[in-house]
């Protein structure tokens, strides 16, 4: 085997940037081969140009994680190539313009739906046999928002308060029969998607993404 197959593998979905990013860089260092999947290549190549420069290995994987077909070569290729996952961390996320509730456009609920809800509710089962095939009980991680419920981010909120119900509900019921489920609430960073929803705010005073995927990796 190549010392890639001798690795720990972990699948990072909406790996390009903010957390996601910091996440695989941060378990690339650590000596797992990281599996990024994210839609943006451009900002994928720049992710490996420095995990490798860190002597890191990771696999890209350019897809809309909305296409189920594409999900499903991803897991099919996965299993064949390795035939299993040690983690799983789910960090791609939709945040359309804030809005009033009444005034929501529908393509920016159609868009939160499938990115939110549906393709976390798609990847689930194609996801699970991976870890359940891990050697060592395998674990999947979700990142929560304290962000949901504000004020004009209805469409975001209410997407990943639902998402936020499938991961605990898998959670509880994989309690005995794995994988290990964990959701857990995500520090203020100094993200894309939070200076969409506070464009004003000073981000010198928010947690780096860095350090976020730190304590998150203590945690694994």
């Amino acid at each position: 085997m190549t010392d890639v197959d001798d690795k720990k593998r972990v699948l990072i979905t909406g790996a390009s940037r903010g957390l996601g990013a910091a996440m695989a860089e941060a378990m690339a260092a650590d000596g797992w081969h990281v599996i990024a999947l994210a839609r943006t290549l451009g900002a994928l190549e720049e992710l490996d140009d420095r995990i490798k420069a860190k002597g890191g290995s990771a696999t890209l994987a350019a897809m809309d994680i909305s296409k189920d077909d594409a999900m499903r070569h991803l897991c099919r290729g996965i299993h064949d190539r390795w035939g299993h996952l040690d983690l799983w961390v789910h960090t791609a996320i939709h945040a359309p313009p804030m809005s009033p509730a009444d005034h929501i456009a529908l393509k920016d609920w159609d868009k939160c739906v499938a990115i939110n809800i549906r393709a976390t509710g798609v990847l689930i089962p194609m996801v699970a046999p991976l870890l359940l095939a891990a050697p060592a009980r395998a674990t999947a991680l979700f990142i929560d928002d304290t962000m949901t419920g504000h004020k004009f981010m209805g469409a975001y909120g209410a997407s990943k308060a639902a998402q936020m119900a499938l991961a605990q509900s898998w959670a509880r019921e994989a309690e005995k029969t794995g994988p290990r489920v964990m959701v857990e609430a995500a520090a203020p960073m100094p993200t894309a998607l939070r200076a969409r929803f506070y464009p004003g705010e000073d981000r010198k005073k928010l947690t780096p993404c860095a350090s976020e995927a730190a304590r998150l990796k203590a945690l694994l």
